[in-house]
């Protein structure tokens, strides 16, 4: 492979990299991505499910200006000279609830620099100005997970924006834009737009655009794709710095994974396989664009930190977009105590029983959660090693029910229940709970526009415009039968990586192999059941499996476990992240040829 990277060096490509994976990610990182090397465009991912209403209680807060990426602003100030000197163009979704706002203060920061850019911004995602129209057209977003129409909800809709696609930055770049700032467009968007503007792709050229989905996918979460949050992360060499994501994709839509040399962290097979597998479900991954089929396509190691990624097909994106919905879901308080030594189940009975008496009674409050974690040990060797966690959880549409003085009646406890009584800080903070309802919207009520030197330019989703549908049919893949023989007990881990993540309400968790043998081992082995079996607090759940055998993988699909989002389960780990880690950590008989491969 190394010869295909010296024979691509002057290969015609675009270099996106990627500054951010989250609101609050590294602030310094945009900087280090304009002067850490040569790149084409900067994008920054900004926006989850949840950061919509963290952006909506800003609005509230500070003003109808407000709803957008503030610490954007920042990152601007000190990458835009840098940008224009090297003609380096700035994609991002930090416009967040109003990109129109945010664009205004960039222009007002580049005016106080002098620094002469054009600004774009997109809108049109914003769905809560039509809701109830579209609702009286036959729009009943319903939950994708729980079909379940909204008007049934009985909850209060806070936001409601559709996930718009890439064709709007093509157009804000096809017209000079120098900076795009984007509303709630998908996570990838940022990175097909700025391709599709490059190679002046048509909106059919499926293939292209898959290849492109798929790059955005991998380089979205920021150094997750670079060696962090990574199962094997004693391959990767240092943790100082770990640089930050850059795709460098060609004309065809394959594209290389690197980072600027100098930097931390490790592009490996693994590290990008683990990213191609986080948050999705079907292999068949759905964008407003074009749906990418990540059955189709291969994982290669170019170069050291560098990974080539080719082959993704790709077929006529659906007539439906996705829309993130965020609703007041009511109130909620709660408190982890640590019980410690002998009796523990007694322990927590007992204290639960006084606590729910002393608020009268657990009828009042819309849910209950009451969850007993037992992480003590018989005969134990450190005092840690004799605790255990009990989890309480209230909720109600009263906030005086399950406010401060629940809390009260908590501590209030302290010295009149059991012996060995403490807090450990944890739980659930009182306050609101936010309800995550992912639903569909036919995309006929769907248009994207671009802002731009005072004019306006309507974008129309693909599947609105009168194509021919393509679909792809995958070839079969055949699987070698798994290795048999002498077994040796070792952790699942040893073998295998895995890579966790919340999809609203559901869960997913991609699991790999490093060998053909391998993965012949676990496509035998790990079954729906065995997955049952081998996590027991999973048994409850109904659970798909996905099968990807082009990158030694499968992906399992966990509907529910996360109930209505991040913000309202009751889950220690309430985005599912260590689910992976936890799976790895069991022990099970492996064929000692797999081990010793």
């Amino acid at each position: 492979m190394a010869l295909r990277w010296i024979k691509t060096m002057n290969k015609d490509v675009i270099k996106i990299a990627n500054c951010s994976g989250y609101y609050g990610d590294k602030l310094s990182a945009a900087k280090e991505m304009v002067e850490g090397g040569p790149i084409d465009v900067l994008t920054g991912d900004y926006l989850a499910e949840l950061t919509m209403t963290i952006l909506f209680n800003q609005k509230l807060q500070r003003g109808e200006d407000k709803g957008y990426v503030g610490t954007f602003l920042k990152q601007i100030k000190e990458v835009a000279k840098t940008c224009k000197d090297k003609n380096i163009k700035i994609v991002t979704n930090a416009g967040g609830l109003n990109p129109s706002s945010m664009a205004s203060e960039i222009k007002n920061i580049l005016k106080e620099l002098s620094i002469d850019l054009k600004v774009a911004y997109i809108d049109g995602d914003d769905l809560m100005p039509r809701i109830l129209d579209l609702n009286k057209n036959g729009e009943d977003f319903k939950n994708i997970d729980k079909n379940i129409p909204l008007s049934e909800s009985g909850y209060q809709t806070l936001t409601a924006n559709a996930y718009l696609g890439a064709w709007g930055i093509k157009e804000a770049l096809d017209n000079g834009a120098d900076i795009v700032v984007c509303p709630r467009v998908t996570d990838a968007a940022v990175v097909i737009g700025p391709a599709a503007w490059k190679f002046n792709w048509k909106r059919t050229d499926y293939d292209a655009l898959a290849g492109a989905l798929a790059a955005g996918h991998i380089i979205e979460c920021g150094c997750q794709a670079t060696g962090g949050n990574y199962s094997f992360f004693k391959e990767v060499p240092s943790f100082d710095n770990v640089g930050y994501p850059i795709a460098e994709i060609e004309n065809d839509g394959s594209f290389t994974i690197t980072k600027h040399p100098g930097t931390g962290g490790l592009v490996s097979v693994g590290t990008v396989t683990a990213q191609l597998l986080y948050e999705i479900g079907s292999p068949a991954y759905i964008n407003p664009d074009v749906i990418g089929h990540f059955d189709t396509l291969s994982i290669e190691q170019e170069a050291s930190d560098r990974v080539y990624v080719s082959g993704c097909r790709g077929s006529s994106p659906p007539s439906s977009h996705k829309a993130c919905i965020n609703l007041a879901g009511g109130y909620r308080n709660g408190m982890d105590l640590v019980l410690t030594g002998l009796d523990i189940e007694e322990k927590a009975e007992a204290f639960t029983n006084a606590l729910f008496t002393s608020v009268g009674g657990k009828d009042q409050f819309d849910e209950v959660s009451i969850n007993l974690h037992r992480t003590d040990k018989k005969n134990p060797e450190s005092n840690e090693e004799a605790m255990a966690t009990l989890s309480l959880s209230v909720k109600s549409s009263d906030p005086n029910l399950v406010g401060r003085l629940f809390s009260a009646k908590i501590i209030e406890l302290s010295l009149a229940n059991y012996p060995g009584f403490f807090s450990d800080g944890g739980g659930k903070k009182p306050g609101p709970v936010i309800v995550y309802w992912p639903a569909l919207i036919n995309s006929k009520h769907i248009k994207e526009y671009v802002h731009m030197d005072g004019e306006t330019i309507e974008v129309t989703p693909t599947s609105q415009l009168g194509f021919k549908e393509n679909f792809y049919q995958k070839n079969p893949f055949e699987i070698n039968p798994a290795p048999k023989g002498e077994v040796r007990t070792t952790p699942f881990g040893h073998l295998y990586g895995a890579r966790s993540g919340d999809k609203g309400g559901c869960a997913n968790m991609g699991v790999w192999a490093k060998t053909d043998k391998a993965f012949s081992f676990l496509y035998e082995f790990l079954t729906v059941n065995k997955l049952k079996e081998l996590l027991p607090d999973l048994k409850e759940f109904e659970i798909d499996r996905y099968d990807l055998p082009n990158i030694k993988s499968l992906n399992f699909y966990i509907h529910g476990i996360l109930e209505d989002g991040v913000s309202s389960n009751n889950r220690k780990d309430g985005q599912a992240k260590s689910l992976g880690e936890y799976l790895r950590a069991k022990y099970i008989e492996m064929p000692i040829e797999i081990l010793e491969d």
